[in-house]
């Protein structure tokens, strides 16, 4: 029986943990696995390469297992483990990295047990041509080598940050601005007394503020941010509320219905004494359904009016962060200034940026200028070569609200005739215009196991 072949592009958590579901499927395959992985580890991928204690997971232990069908794994790691104490039980990045390494390596050190064997490319991916037959493509990394491949799996993570703004060439190559805070050498030409301003002040503003701070920087920090709100913190872990999706929200077609029934358990949930978070947590599970019921116009009425107060209450900072930054402020370190940042220009060694709030216009010169404004969501905007190579060939579409991919229910990619793909999938962030709710680990858990699952009953039929 000749192999089959399966490429994964991307070796961050979505890619190497469905290598690892794949390694895990019962049965017997004649496959070949290829991840394609330009970083030196596969498994951590950006979001959890960084060496440094004091980015701390925004999710406690006991909810990070890589494995929906066994949920206290990490925990178990853990103790197994020689890592640091996780304090209030919030991991360090590097700590959970490890964990991811230690999964992917496994799993690429030999063949599994199901007859799958295993290989990893450390290369980028620049192209991913299909066949003209439209049953396979061809994957091309950046050293020439090809992969000729029966299916190809986009599994590229986040791309950095990239405000709404026309910045000129000057600007964007300029040495104080850092557009991704998450690069290698970010933030490392930055001065204890440099006067900094952030773009934005949700999680990634948190952990760079703590960066800086563990970097002995004490120059003035300005965060600008259109609502000036932080991300709220964790409450206390063991609370739980019981959901109410069945009886209230299934079937509920626009955003004021459902904002009216969750804000009226809140509500319910203080008059009793009880803390609101759990009430915001007991959507998790139906989250995407949720999502799903509302036509296009809606979505976009979600995002206009409730994503931005929406993202402070759902995506929490650990206890010990949030001091951190309320000393800062009290201190008058940080200061957070209301408005938009509507233009970056050069001034010689110092970057001015223009301020707008309510019509009014403000100019702030300062030495460095960090984007924290989350990742880079818009497929069209992407410049990705393997990205924009897809997307010119008709083959990747762009979804109407720039949240990511159009794809079917399995992850399949549409093209641009509204045709599902048979070779092309895509999971993880990408999948945010199916389910919104796209980036954190219980949601990309399960969907490495379920497109692990559905890409054999692929190849069982082929």
């Amino acid at each position: 029986m000749s192999r089959r072949t399966i490429t994964i592009l991307g070796g961050g958590f979505s890619g190497s943990m469905l290598l690892v579901q794949l390694a895990q499927l019962p049965g017997s395959y004649a496959w070949d696995v290829h991840l394609v992985e330009p970083r030196a580890l596969a498994g951590p991928g950006l979001a959890y390469s960084a060496r440094r204690k004091e980015y701390l997971l925004n999710v406690r232990a006991p909810f990070l297992s890589a494995f929906p069908q066994q949920p206290d794994h990490f925990s178990t790691w853990l103790g197994a483990s020689k890592a640091p104490p996780c304090a209030g039980g919030f991991c360090t990045r590097q700590t959970y990295g490890r964990y991811l390494q230690q999964l992917t390596e496994e799993v690429l050190a030999w063949p599994s047990a199901n007859g799958m064997r295993f290989f990893r490319h450390h290369q980028k991916a620049v192209a991913a041509v299909p066949h003209p037959e439209g049953r396979a493509a061809t994957v091309r990394l950046a050293d020439g080598h090809e992969i000729p491949s029966e299916l190809v799996v986009l599994a590229l993570g986040n791309f950095p940050p990239a405000p709404d703004l026309r910045l000129s060439s000057e600007v964007r190559h300029h040495a104080r601005y850092h557009s991704n805070p998450w690069g290698p050498l970010a933030l490392q030409n930055i001065a204890p007394d440099d006067t900094v301003l952030l773009i934005g002040s949700g999680l990634t503003a948190v952990d760079v503020l703590l960066g800086l701070a563990a970097d002995g920087h004490h120059g003035q920090v300005t965060v600008v941010a259109r609502n000036g709100r932080w991300p709220t913190v964790h409450g206390p872990l063991g609370h739980t509320y019981p959901s109410f999706y069945a009886a209230e929200l299934a079937g509920l077609t626009t955003v004021a219905e459902v904002v009216r029934v969750v804000r009226r358990h809140v509500r319910a949930a203080l008059a009793l004494g009880l803390d609101w978070r759990p009430v915001i947590d007991s959507l998790r599970p139906d989250l995407g359904r949720i999502w799903q019921a509302w036509s296009v116009a809606e979505q976009a009425r979600f995002l206009r009016h409730v994503a931005s107060i929406w993202s402070v209450v759902r995506h929490r900072s650990p206890p010990q962060n949030a001091e951190a930054v309320q000393s800062m402020l009290d201190q008058g370190i940080v200061q957070m200034q209301l408005g938009k940042v509507q233009h970056i220009e050069a001034s010689g060694p110092d970057l001015q940026v223009s301020i707008s709030r309510r019509g009014q216009q403000e100019q702030l010169t300062v030495q460095h200028v960090i984007s924290c404004t989350g990742p880079l969501l818009d497929y069209s905007r992407i410049p990705d070569p393997l990205v924009s190579g897809l997307r010119n060939a008709g083959q990747l579409v762009p979804d109407a609200l720039h949240l990511g991919i159009v794809t079917d229910a399995h992850g399949a990619l549409q093209n641009t005739q509204g045709e599902v793909s048979e070779v092309f999938f895509t999971l993880g962030p990408s999948r945010r215009p199916a389910y919104f709710e796209s980036t954190a680990v219980p949601e990309l858990r399960q969907q490495a196991l379920a497109l692990a699952q559905h890409l054999q009953g692929r190849l069982a039929q082929a």
